[in-house]
């Protein structure tokens, strides 16, 4: 029997260079962080950065907040591309308007706030409401540091039974106890299949 597992990315979005009006959360910060409501379908294969970043994109416009570039927080490798470097300098905040970081090294460090009470999906949404199922993996190929691993499913483009990838908790727990990293876990080698994810 093959267990099924639900993965998430985190987001964070960039200010575009134009003057636009973003939609403005509760606390009057435009949404710049969520963690996707959904995946692909496809399960390791995201098509890439670009497939994954164009998911992205299109979750946040079908929240209102499509007027300014989102990133999927993923690094690749070989070539390597590092998520720290793909997301813009910050700060980041949820759909509630709560800060998650100001800026890439507070992202990075003990000072992130991301746990299972701010990250919020793209329409502002816990993704573990109280007493259902654990669902806390993300994807993100990433070190702490949001450096580039060899776990990418093939740089996000495979989706074969041999493939794994590198996931953190957005709730930082692991078996319940506080303290695990929120972009780097602990890899996931079951294979990424569309079926196991």
């Amino acid at each position: 029997m093959c267990k099924s597992l639900t993965l998430f990315m985190i987001v964070l979005g960039m200010a575009l260079t134009v003057s636009v009006s973003a939609p403005v959360t509760a606390q009057g910060q435009p949404m710049s962080f969520f963690v996707s409501s959904t995946g692909s379908g496809m399960g390791g294969n995201l098509g890439g950065l670009a497939g994954a970043d164009k998911h992205c994109q299109t979750l946040a416009a079908k929240a209102g907040a499509g007027n300014r570039t989102w990133r999927a927080y993923l690094s690749t490798s070989m070539p390597d591309a590092n998520a720290r470097d793909r997301i813009g300098s910050g700060p980041w905040y949820n759909a509630k308007g709560t800060q998650i970081a100001s800026n890439v090294a507070d992202l990075h460090s003990d000072k992130a706030n991301i746990n299972n009470d701010t990250a919020l999906d793209e329409q502002g949404r816990p993704i573990n409401s109280q007493g259902a199922p654990n669902r806390h993996d993300i994807l993100t190929g990433s070190t702490v540091e949001g450096q580039a691993t060899t776990t990418t499913c093939q740089n996000w483009t495979s989706s074969a039974g041999d493939q794994n990838a590198m996931l953190g908790h957005h709730d930082r727990l692991t078996f319940g106890k506080p303290g695990s990293p929120w972009n780097s876990a602990h890899p996931f080698a079951k294979g990424m299949s569309a079926e196991k994810v």
